[in-house]
């Protein structure tokens, strides 16, 4: 063979090997990419009932594929997820939070979650009426909040919310607050703090004339006295009402909820007359006027109730005692009395009816002590008002 004839030979087997091997390239490439779809939109096969991961602050993309490791996330090669992620722009873009993946998601699907910031939400809720110790108590059973108050007095707590020096009582606004992970237990009470701060300010804005209430403040401890007195919202009005219309009387408030307060961890469920007769600054049996401070959390409902009150002219209630939560309003102290007496004849029908079947009382009948009324029958009001103590804190 000739020399021309060898090199036209080799340069023929050199694009030989150049084909096969930008074929083998091809095919390779192909593979990958065909690799890389069929990873971005396929299901994870997550056998777990769902697979929680937190993203932290300061945590990388690198740090995140870590934890979706450990946490049992089986499908994609470390380039994969990169390359997934380069594409939806969440390399640095996955949002700090808690997030649950369950079986059937894709890695597109979770990356574009968690980039969205499509976290897990919980929910807190202060039940209206509870009053400070219960809604810290409740705060300490919410796993999912960071504690922080736990070991606070009432004195730390109110300076860390801002309100230094106010007393906590009635201060954060019943109501579900929503929150994710990293949140605290402060959190939650500064933004109920606010809340209430401004559902006061507006009921307050938009109260009636010739209260006998002087302050927001004023109007925030009989909204308080309200919310325990009835859990029946259409009644909240008319309750403010007759509590309006003895303040004006300088007539005694006579509300067992402000007694139960003062009484504090010596009540166990049971007033009794000689508790009636025991002085507190919350004793309004005793003491006229408002009591030194809220007595629990009032909702907006309440906040309403007492600046914009019914009118009327009653100035007495006892509950009906049918299981409704409802009242009877009397105008009259004899009419009071009437009303309590069909209450007693209810509640001792039921109470032989117990004790005749040994089952508890129903719920159409009375299921608390004997009362001596809400607020309790009293002689009417003096011809000129009594001499107000100073409460004592």
């Amino acid at each position: 063979m000739s020399h021309r004839s060898r090199r036209t030979a080799g340069a023929a087997l050199m694009r030989l090997l150049f084909v096969l091997t930008a074929l083998a390239v091809g095919l390779a490439g192909y593979g990958v990419v065909a690799r890389y779809f069929d990873f971005v939109d396929s299901p994870l096969a997550i056998t777990d009932a769902g697979i929680h991961i937190v993203v932290e602050r300061g945590d990388t993309f690198e740090n995140v594929l870590q934890k979706l490791k450990q946490a049992g996330v089986p499908a994609g090669r470390d380039l994969e997820w990169q390359m997934l992620a380069r594409q939806l722009d969440a390399e640095t873009q996955l949002q700090v939070g808690e997030y649950a993946f369950t079986a059937g998601v894709t890695p597109r699907e979770l990356l574009l979650r968690m980039r969205e910031g499509k976290v897990i939400w919980y929910l807190f809720t202060i039940v209206e009426g509870w009053n400070i110790r219960e809604l810290r108590a409740a705060l300490t059973r919410a796993s999912a909040l960071k504690q922080e108050t736990a070991q606070w007095d009432d004195r730390a707590l109110m300076l860390a919310v801002g309100a230094p020096g106010q007393h906590p009582e009635g201060r954060f606004l019943p109501e579900t607050y929503r929150y994710t992970h990293g949140d605290s237990d402060l959190d939650i009470l500064k933004r109920a703090h606010t809340d209430m701060r401004k559902a006061l300010d507006a009921a307050w804005a938009a109260r009636a004339p010739d209260l006998p209430i002087k302050s927001a403040d004023q109007a925030l401890i009989l909204a308080s006295i309200v919310e325990k007195e009835t859990g029946v919202s259409s009644e909240r009005a008319q309750v403010a009402g007759v509590f309006v219309r003895r303040l004006r009387l300088n007539m005694l408030l006579q509300t067992d909820p402000t007694v139960i307060y003062g009484m504090g961890s010596a009540y166990r469920g049971n007033i009794r007359r000689s508790d009636l007769r025991t002085d507190t600054p919350y004793n309004t049996y005793m003491r006229p006027g408002l009591p030194p401070t809220p007595i629990a959390m009032p909702g907006v409902d309440a906040l309403r109730a007492a600046t914009q009150p019914a009118p009327g002219d009653s100035l007495f209630f006892v509950a009906l005692g049918d299981g409704s939560g409802r009242h009877i309003f009397s105008r009259t102290l004899r009419e009071h009395e009437q009303a309590v007496q069909a209450y007693l004849r209810r509640y001792r029908a039921a109470t032989r009816q117990e004790a005749a079947t040994g089952r508890p009382v129903p719920p159409s009948a009375p299921q608390s002590r004997e009362p001596t009324s809400e607020p309790s029958p009293q002689s009417p009001p003096q011809s000129s008002p009594p001499t107000k103590k100073q409460p004592t804190q």
